[in-house]
């Protein structure tokens, strides 16, 4: 991976960005490109963010509260030096979001809420280390799930990778968008609008919005340096969705029926991307 290091490099970066800016096309502001210094230490974030989801793939199982899951991802991270980010950010109350079923983001965990057999589960998790940030989620199946939940599950995955693959130097946020919506449509599945993945690394939320709808060739310039999240939320009927009034935090589909998120940071580079966190 090689980002800009000498002058001569930035100075061709501008030149590039100005080229397609006169073209007519959304180019990202420099806050929206992170220095090598920058992404190093994001970097150093996303591994801890990742052994925490490596830790909670170890211990989930039936019969777990969501509490406990809670509990678990405190403890590992603040030994390894970090900070939960979701821990008090506007209000959060918790470390971690747990969402099961037809949850589709933002669950709070509680040692009232228990796995059982058969239900699907996101666990996202962020993190801050030293300042930086990171940000990804995994799909947890508890036991024997349903056919028709697992190739939920397994066709959001496959909408991640695919909007990760999208993701190229000088390509456009809208190929990303084109790439899971095209996938899940096909499968039969919705994506939801409400919600979508987001610049990180200085903050837990930056620009730009990552739509993940979209028409290829549109949205904002892909430029080497930019670091956000892709985060599909894909329901098994339609896209709608509500906040629980009772904690005004979790959302769910409208019709009842499940979704699932899988989440990984990325870096865009001057090659390709390069995934931050698994």
């Amino acid at each position: 991976m090689k980002l800009f290091g000498s002058l001569s490099e930035k100075t061709d970066l501008d030149e590039k960005l100005r080229h397609y800016r006169r073209a007519g096309h959304v180019v990202p502001s420099k806050k929206m490109i992170k220095t090598p210094e920058q992404i190093e230490g994001i970097r150093r974030s996303a591994a801890v963010n990742t052994a925490v989801l490596d830790m909670v793939a170890e211990h989930i199982r039936a019969g777990m509260s969501t509490g406990e899951i809670d509990r678990l991802v405190y403890d590992f991270t603040v030994s390894h030096g970090a900070v939960p980010a979701p821990l008090n950010y506007e209000g959060f109350p918790k470390s971690v979001c747990t969402s099961i079923n037809e949850e589709v983001c933002h669950g709070i965990p509680d040692d009232d809420i228990v796995l059982q057999e058969g239900d699907i589960i996101n666990v996202d998790v962020s993190t801050i280390l030293e300042g930086y940030y990171s940000d990804a989620s995994r799909m947890f199946m508890i036991g024997k799930v349903r056919p028709s939940w697992k190739r939920l599950v397994e066709v959001t995955k496959e909408c991640l990778e695919r909007g990760v693959a999208a993701a190229r130097p000088w390509g456009f946020l809208g190929d990303i968008g084109e790439a899971i919506q095209s996938h899940a449509e096909a499968n039969g599945y919705s994506v939801v609008r409400d919600f979508c993945g987001h610049g990180v690394g200085l903050q837990f939320h930056e620009k730009p919005e990552v739509e993940h709808v979209g028409k290829r060739g549109h949205g904002m310039l892909l430029v080497p340096g930019m670091v956000f999240t892709i985060e599909p939320m894909i329901n098994m009927g339609g896209y709608e969705v509500y906040v629980d009034s009772d904690n005004e935090w979790t959302v769910l589909t409208e019709d009842g029926m499940p979704s699932a998120q899988w989440e990984n940071t990325i870096l865009i580079t001057d090659s390709g991307v390069e995934i931050l966190t698994y």
